[in-house]
């Protein structure tokens, strides 16, 4: 039986790249695409070390009509996983066009020349922010969506709907959104992990840093919510379980599996972690004293969201096998080999 080839958009990026690893395990040849916006082409020698192969790589913005339209001629691939997307939630209030320009124009480029050769079938990295502050817990698919805290969770969900309405308009077209929760964590192997330009945005790599002393302090944002602690929770999954949860949405469209040709899943582990207790696992795992600081809430933030998996661990056959103290231990892992190369 041929290979099957999958071009992965933004795939020298944090899931992106642990995504071409889990799909090189499992045998399929992988074409990365990425314009290196906000990741490092040296993540190929990462994935090479893990894997013993070095994915094609091709370095273009999708954003770019005619580029893209000639990279899916040239490659043909037989799906595509799209993750090319900026996913700052502050900055993206700061430049809002900066996203929707990016954010959706990947995707309509993308979309359109997928019109132009015979697989149309694409698994798009979407995420829990189309679910806003829900009401109800856990979250499963049929939760609504809401109005976006964010022009970052706009395009989110700009692009779920836009999928739906092509996917109605195209029946040869075959999508699956997968809504993640809260990635986190790097391979154990340390060859690849999370690598934020600038100040990072999310807890992890701020923990981490703090940690080795790049930031000063971690700040914790409110310790009066409604919950054990009184900090927030969130369903903290590992980088590598939701790396193989697309190799499974992949497999499903490849071998025809989909009910429809639009679909949604949840990812995520199905039970929360306050912002305390993923610090508690870190001090438990790494051995290190972390300085960190409460201070007043950060506003949008959402009190507390985790993930119904039932729907995913059913029909993708995945459910998650890594635990808190794997996530930290991997971050940590991951961290104290950046500063290792740095110094």
């Amino acid at each position: 039986m041929a290979t099957h080839k999958i071009l992965v958009t933004g795939g020298t990026g944090y899931i992106g790249s642990h995504t071409v690893v889990e799909l090189q395990k499992e045998g399929y040849e992988v074409v990365v695409v990425d314009n290196l916006a906000n990741s490092d082409v040296e993540v190929l020698e990462g994935i090479e070390k893990i894997t013993g192969q070095k994915p094609e790589f091709h370095e273009l913005d999708l954003c770019d009509k005619n580029q893209t339209q000639a990279l899916l001629e040239k490659v043909k691939p037989d799906a595509v996983i799209h993750f090319a997307a900026f996913k700052a939630v502050g900055e993206s209030v700061k430049l809002p066009l900066k996203y929707y320009q990016n954010n959706l124009g990947s995707l309509l480029n993308l979309l359109d020349g997928l019109n132009h050769i015979d697989k149309q079938m694409l698994v798009f990295s979407s995420s829990c922010t189309v679910y806003g502050n829900p009401k109800t817990l856990p979250v499963d698919e049929n939760t609504p969506t809401v109005k976006a805290e964010s022009p970052y969770g706009n395009t989110k969900k700009m692009s779920e709907e836009i999928l739906v309405d092509c996917c109605k308009a195209n029946e040869n077209l075959q999508a699956i959104s997968l809504r993640y929760f809260n990635p986190i964590g790097a391979h154990k192997s340390a060859h690849i992990g999370e690598l934020p330009k600038g100040v990072p945005n999310n807890l992890m790599p701020f923990i981490t840093q703090t940690a080795v002393g790049i930031r000063p302090q971690l700040k914790v944002f409110g310790d009066n919510y409604n919950t054990p602690d009184g900090t927030c929770i969130r369903d903290y999954i590992h980088v590598v379980d939701i790396s193989k949860a697309h190799v499974a949405a992949v497999k499903r469209l490849l071998e025809k599996k989909n009910v429809d040709n639009y679909e949604v899943f949840n990812l995520g582990t199905g039970k929360g972690h306050t912002v305390m207790e993923v610090i508690k696992s870190f001090e438990k795992t790494s051995g290190e004293r972390l300085n960190y600081t409460v201070v007043d809430r950060r506003p949008g933030d959402v009190e507390k969201i985790y993930a119904d998996t039932k729907k995913a661990n059913k029909l993708l056959n995945w459910k998650t096998e890594l635990d808190l103290d794997d996530m930290t231990k991997s971050a940590w892992k991951w961290q104290l080999k950046l500063k290792e190369k740095s110094s």
